[in-house]
């Protein structure tokens, strides 16, 4: 699907609020109510938007510190590794990617005594390495 800017718009609209009804998103696209309705559709038809989400903030939710967490799997532990990321639910997000790591992860904590109990279990199978996150000044941004 060949995107114009209306498109770009909305998409940009709906990052920012999902939840936007579609009179306000076709008031600021200028188009009529079925017609940006119509866009949507095609859209989510077309695979661009996959789904309509919130943005939780994990600091009211309890847990104020998030720590990115690069693993590195010992030969023949990838998959055993892999299993054990996603059946930790501390972990947010998980990219396998190429260099030295083999995943980087994203992980919520309560506190930072909580880092420890989480990843122990991988150190017999992986090396990891850790960073606390101070601050995102760039999160989510939409590259349209």
């Amino acid at each position: 699907m060949k995107l114009d800017d209306i498109d770009r718009l909305l998409i940009k609209l709906l990052c920012s609020d999902a939840r936007m009804p579609v009179n306000e998103l076709s008031r600021q696209v200028g188009l009529s109510g079925p017609s940006t309705s119509e866009r949507i559709r095609k859209l989510q038809d077309s695979g661009i938007i996959s789904r309509f989400t919130v943005d939780l903030d994990l600091e009211a939710l309890g847990y104020p510190l998030q720590a990115i967490v690069r693993i590195k799997p010992r030969p023949g532990n990838m998959h055993i590794v892999e299993d054990m990321i996603l059946n930790e639910p501390g972990f947010l997000d998980c990219d396998k990617v190429t260099g030295d790591d083999c995943f980087v992860t994203r992980l919520a904590l309560k506190s930072i005594a909580d880092l420890d109990p989480v990843l122990l279990p991988f150190h017999e199978r992986a090396e990891t390495n850790t960073a606390i996150i101070k601050s995102s000044p760039l999160r989510g941004r939409v590259p349209v």
